[in-house]
């Protein structure tokens, strides 16, 4: 009997979203970073394991927004919440309950969804009576289906989560094929290899006011090659000079980190141009982040 639930991945930024997405699906769809905000869009990973599909969407943390870019952020994440069977809440080990988990557990018990605890990074707490304390904290406001301590970082408990998880399916078709892994278009996959070597190369403001944009994907027809053509957006001219590097040092070490995630991913070689152009301001302008791949109806 096949069964099937769509899952939102919600949480404040920074709690291991995306990596616990990736250790689930054993291959990387979500970029990771230590910075926040790091997810922007929802991105859908798919698993598939005997009769039961998990539809998981990964979305970015709840923040209060500062610009219309972390608005569509807050639209995404309530979107998400209000589509799904079930939802998977990811908080950090050792951290209290925040603002913004109160936010999401209200909207579970407002919309009746079923949702799974998972508290990240259990690796870095020694005393784990401070798990236990967390755990009490966080059930007394919400009736969790399961409650899970995990580590993204060494896969420690993930098995079990997708134990718990799979509880959550009910009977019916699989939406996707058993071998998808995601519904995101290969442009969009390397445009995010992109991003998150920004975010890891470069410091403080600079990486989150980037954008990068595949201009071109195509694969040659007599070799095993692909062309790829992506260009970076950021805010300012001086961003740009950094993000270039002196002599061009920094864009090629982005581009080679990238090239090689795309290699691994895609199975094959690859042939990365990339280029820097400045859009003043694009996280404020509407028509900017449409034209950058943000969905206009989350503008409105």
């Amino acid at each position: 009997m096949k069964k099937t639930a769509f899952i939102a991945i919600v949480g404040k930024p920074n709690v291991g979203k995306s990596s616990i997405l990736n250790n689930m699906l054993g291959q990387k769809i979500a970029i990771v970073s230590s910075k926040p905000q790091t997810t922007r869009t929802r991105i859908m990973g798919i698993l598939t394991e005997g009769e039961t599909q998990l539809v998981f969407i990964d979305t970015p943390g709840l923040l209060k927004p500062v610009n219309e870019l972390g608005k569509y952020m807050v639209r995404s994440v309530n979107e998400s919440v209000s589509g799904v069977d079930a939802c998977l809440l990811v908080t950090e080990a050792g951290k209290p309950v925040s603002p913004a988990d109160r936010d999401l557990i209200d909207k579970f018990k407002a919309l009746g969804i079923p949702a799974v605890l998972a508290i990240n990074k259990i690796d870095l707490i020694q005393d784990k009576t401070v798990i236990m304390q967390q755990i009490l904290s966080y059930t007394q406001l919400f009736d969790f289906e399961a409650v899970v301590p995990v580590s993204a970082k060494n896969g420690n408990a993930i098995d079990e989560l997708k134990d718990e998880l799979k509880k959550l399916a009910f009977e019916g078709e699989h939406f996707f094929e058993s071998d998808a892994l995601t519904d995101q278009p290969e442009k969009i996959l390397a445009a995010e290899m992109i991003r998150e070597k920004l975010l890891r190369l470069l410091d403080k403001e600079i990486p989150h006011g980037t954008a990068v944009v595949v201009e071109r994907m195509k694969a040659r027809e007599d070799s095993d090659i692909i062309d790829i053509d992506a260009t970076i957006f950021c805010e300012k001219p001086t961003h740009k000079g950094i993000i270039i590097g002196k002599g061009g040092a920094m864009l090629k070490k982005i581009g080679s980190y990238s090239r090689q995630d795309m290699e691994n991913f895609f199975q094959c070689k690859v042939n990365l141009t990339t280029w820097v152009k400045v859009k003043e301001d694009w996280r404020n302008r509407e028509g900017l982040l449409r034209s950058l791949g943000f969905d206009s109806k989350d503008f409105m």
